[in-house]
């Protein structure tokens, strides 16, 4: 099977009339590895990424194995959509706005045209919610450090340093206690008004040290190496901050042909990553799992395989 190597800067041919092997929708962590795994087997595949990666927005990592000093999330991106085009993957910027079956095959519509492959695997993530306060602000706080939203990928960067989480219930304890393990200064801020925390909860926070004010956030104000905000009962200042205000899942491709999600939103999916759908299958953070671009990347690569072998039951796969 001869794949067609295009670079994200020319514009690819129209893909209607070819039939992939696979459709990836997301270019991010789980998409490119599958889509290196996918092109390395000799399939032809097709990457459309709108850009609205989480991965691309991280200001630098420094948990992820292999780079000590740390990597851009964009670098990182731009490291993996080169491997991907090396070894014959297509990459193309836009959105896929609905899927759809066509007998045996998928079709993709984008912004462009009708995309139909055997396979699609989506690994469109999920978007934070983000805290009350104007874009520009939130994005030079994001890209300085004075906003994150990872404590797992980067809490040791807090360490010892004054940390709020903007949130309350379930999700703020959860974040403060997870927080409390790197430094003794945590703040829980609730998002609106008071907080909604019941008397085990607010014991909880106690018998940790976390203090508890609340809410809302009037005012953001970034220095160098502080955020400060104003809340009701005056101002306060932060090495960082963390929205836990949830996440909304980017599912809606899957659930318009049938796919089931769980309670929180994520599609649901067996230990190969294949959803409910004949031909449909899922990675990354869209899935239920641990929000890390290791394990976006390992489903990815078994996503990836799964779809192979599960092409090859249906026609060998010989050169």
């Amino acid at each position: 099977m001869r794949i067609v190597v295009e670079t994200a800067m020319h514009t690819p041919p129209d893909a209607t009339n070819e039939i992939f092997d696979c459709l990836i929708v997301g270019g991010g962590p789980a998409g490119l590895t599958a889509a290196i795994y996918l092109a390395r087997f000799h399939l032809s595949v097709l990457v459309v990424d709108d850009g609205r990666s989480r991965a691309g927005l991280i200001p630098r990592t420094r948990n992820h194995p292999g780079f000590p000093e740390g990597i851009t999330g964009s670098e990182l991106l731009a490291r993996m959509r080169n491997q991907a085009e090396l070894h014959g993957a297509r990459l193309r910027e836009g959105q896929v706005i609905s899927l759809q079956t066509e007998g045996a095959l998928l079709v993709g519509q984008s912004t462009e045209t009708a995309i139909r492959a055997q396979t699609v695997l989506l690994a469109t993530g999920s978007i934070n919610r983000r805290p009350a306060m104007p874009g520009d602000i939130h994005d030079d706080a994001l890209s300085r450090g004075l906003i994150r939203y990872c404590p797992i990928c980067d809490g040791y960067e807090v360490t010892d340093k004054p940390v709020a989480i903007i949130g309350t219930g379930k999700r703020g304890l959860g974040e403060a206690e997870f927080l409390r393990s790197y430094t003794s200064d945590v703040t829980l801020i609730a998002p609106e008004g008071g907080h909604g925390l019941d008397s085990e909860q607010r014991s909880l926070l106690n018998s940790a040290g976390v203090k508890v004010l609340d809410g809302p956030c009037l005012h953001f104000e970034l220095a160098a190496d502080r955020i400060t905000v104003t809340l009701p009962d005056g101002r306060h200042s932060f090495a960082a901050i963390y929205p836990a205000l949830g996440t909304d899942n980017r599912s809606e491709l899957a659930v318009g042909i049938g796919a089931e999600t769980s309670q929180e939103g994520c599609l649901t999916i067996d230990r190969h990553q294949r959803t409910g759908v004949p031909g449909l299958y899922a990675a990354g953070d869209v899935v239920l799992g641990l929000d890390q671009i290791s394990h976006a990347m390992g489903q990815g690569g078994i996503a990836a395989t799964a779809i192979r072998n599960d092409l090859a039951a249906r026609r060998p796969l010989r050169r």
